[in-house]
């Protein structure tokens, strides 16, 4: 019992971080509606700024507590200072659009601040000394606890005292409050939101940084913080339900707790206890502990599924065209042909996440899940059974159809974010699998030397994949002509309309989320031919964000917009990495410019300019 009990309050301390991070951006979402990716940035420069201060720029200040503690507050005001510029160059620009363009303009967003911060206080990892007057510890129950995390448990409830008085004792809270509940009728009363919106970012921002800055006495800053940290903020945000502190606050005790206990006595399967505590939440509450349905804006920027060109002649020659011009591609070998692959397999992952999104309205930020599926499935079959390559992509489809067809049912009855968050879970969840079964994935040393494509037969398997790609293309177009398609953008646009019509609302978005997981197992077997190794990294948010990308750089309603995604996002991954060490920071810029001068994509931007 003693054991449990130190763990809980290992539990409790971590917490205080989660809820610092959650209450910020519960702020955010609460006031502007804007669901931003880049929070973990704010909390990595809250711990890089306060690190090098009491380390390489005033180590005396490392030495005492007040010192300390206010080096702590700058990197929290840092923080919200930079959480200020964001707001006015471009939050405020994403004022009233969907929840997902957001998303994608803030994870652009986060790749800038990252490498911003790699410019500015270099790639290494930042040891700050321990709190002064707070390096021992004390006896609790016969063990030891460190007094510095006591400190941070008694934080946390005072934060949220701080901020209840703030929102309920202030004008600027009552207005706050206002805002969320009703912006419009806000600013017919006279109040202008645009300074209340700036405090919430400012505010949300300032406590992911003193969270940050909190962590630094327990684990080095690094630029990896930020992606280590945002996930479990999603979580907690979402458990607790979105726009409720008091359930951030209560989430983030279960998620603690969860996560410390789980260390524990699951070392290996933590993250998936984290994961399933949120699926079972959910699952029973599909709003969260403490969360009601909120309004982020208009569900669609466009709700007809463009097909240019439409008209059957110059469909035709489009296709031909693009068949011909990638064929040439292929016949030139060698980097050119490996690169046009990889973006062919991006292309046909990018078109299934369009037809569950764009037609059926089902927005997934963990389609890497069927993907990792796919791939697995195409290497442990080739590994350990000897599967050829038709043999071993069957499988992985196989794998990925019947996972869909398991929790199909369960996701497609949540809705936005929290449909979402669902799909980022289960994501998580085979990522964590992946990494941790060593006996049966490798772990992180994957599996490798696969033969699934011999090199004698690499040109064939390409021509055969170009086939492939154009065939999801021409698909996909021919679905959103049919009735299916029909009644599936119906349902995305007036579900309630659609029920009382007589369509089978959730069957039609079950069958359409089996398809696209389907399908992006295809992907992620023609991948695993392809790479001829699988590592975890294929299941992971940075796999889903790729799939996101290609879809919105190209535009989500446009028939076209995967595949000059794909290519846009290949060449330019391929190109700006090749002796330019920030390019992941000029690639963010350039998402943040499309996602704020045409939520509809380039293809959309060009129809725009067309007279």
């Amino acid at each position: 019992m003693t054991f449990i009990a130190i763990q809980c309050l290992n539990g409790l301390s971590y917490a205080t971080t989660l809820f610092l991070m959650a209450a910020g951006l519960t702020l955010i979402f609460g006031v502007t509606r804007i669901v931003n990716f880049a929070h973990g940035s704010f909390f990595m420069l809250g711990a890089l700024f306060t690190a090098h201060w009491v380390t390489d720029w005033y180590p005396a200040w490392g030495e005492t507590p007040a010192l300390y503690a206010g080096a702590m507050l700058l990197g929290a005001l840092c923080a919200g200072a930079a959480g200020a510029v964001a707001e006015f160059v471009l939050l405020r620009r994403l004022y009233g659009v969907p929840e997902l363009y957001q998303l994608v303009a803030t994870f652009g967003l986060s790749l800038a601040l990252s490498d911003a911060m790699r410019w500015g206080f270099g790639p290494q990892e930042v040891f700050a000394p321990r709190f002064p007057g707070l390096k021992g510890s004390v006896a609790l129950w016969g063990e030891y606890f460190p007094e510095y995390q006591l400190l941070t448990i008694a934080l946390g409830p005072l934060v949220w005292l701080a901020l209840h008085l703030l929102l309920h004792g202030t004008r600027f809270g009552q207005r706050l409050r206002a805002a969320t509940q009703d912006r419009a009728m806000l600013g017919a009363l006279g109040v202008n939101p645009k300074p209340l919106m700036l405090a919430a970012v400012v505010l949300g921002c300032l406590l992911a940084g003193l969270g940050g800055a909190l962590q630094l006495p327990r684990e080095p800053a690094n630029l990896q913080m930020d992606q280590n940290v945002v996930v479990e903020t999603f979580v907690v945000v979402v458990t607790g339900g979105l726009g409720s502190i008091a359930g951030a606050f209560f989430a983030a005790l279960l998620i603690g707790l969860v996560h410390a206990l789980g260390i524990s006595f699951f070392p290996q399967a933590t993250l998936v206890l984290v994961f399933l505590a949120m699926a079972a939440v959910l699952a029973l509450r599909p709003t969260g502990l403490l969360g009601r349905p909120v309004a982020t804006g208009p569900l669609e920027m466009a709700q007809k599924f463009i097909l240019a060109p439409a008209k059957a002649p110059w469909s035709v020659i489009t296709f031909m065209t693009l068949g011909l011009a990638m064929s040439g591609v292929g016949l030139l070998g060698g980097y050119w042909q490996s690169l046009a692959t990889d973006g062919l397999i991006l292309l046909i992952f990018g078109i299934s996440l369009q037809a569950m999104m764009a037609l059926g309205g089902l927005v997934s930020f963990g389609h890497a899940a069927f993907f990792a599926l796919g791939a697995y499935g195409a290497a442990l079959s080739h590994s350990s059974w000897g599967f050829s390559l038709p043999g071993a992509l069957a499988a992985g489809c196989a794998l990925a159809l019947a996972l869909a067809a398991l929790f199909g049912a369960l996701l497609v009855r949540s809705a936005g974010v929290y449909l979402a968050m669902l799909s980022l879970a289960l994501a998580q969840v085979l990522w964590a699998v992946a990494s941790q079964w060593l006996s049966l994935t490798g772990g992180d040393n994957g599996v490798i030397g696969l033969n699934l494509v011999p090199q004698d037969w690499r040109l064939a398997f390409y021509f055969a994949l170009l086939g492939l790609a154009l065939l999801s293309v021409w698909a996909l177009a021919r679905l959103s002509r049919s009735s299916l398609g029909a009644a599936l953008q119906a349902v995305r646009d007036a579900p309630l309309r659609a029920a009382a019509s007589g369509l089978p609302v959730n069957r039609l978005k079950y069958r359409i989320f089996v398809h696209s997981a389907t399908l992006a197992g295809l992907a992620g077997g023609l991948f695993a031919a392809h790479k001829g190794a699988v590592f975890p990294s294929v299941a992971s948010v940075s796999t889903s964000l790729d799939a996101l990308l290609v879809l919105l750089l190209g535009g989500m309603h446009q028939g076209w917009g995967v595949v000059a995604g794909s290519a846009v996002l290949v060449w330019a991954g391929a190109e700006l990495g090749r002796g330019f060490d920030y390019w992941r920071g000029a690639l963010g810029l350039f998402v943040m410019l499309i996602m704020v001068a045409s939520p509809s994509g380039l293809l959309g931007l060009l129809r725009g300019r067309r007279p």
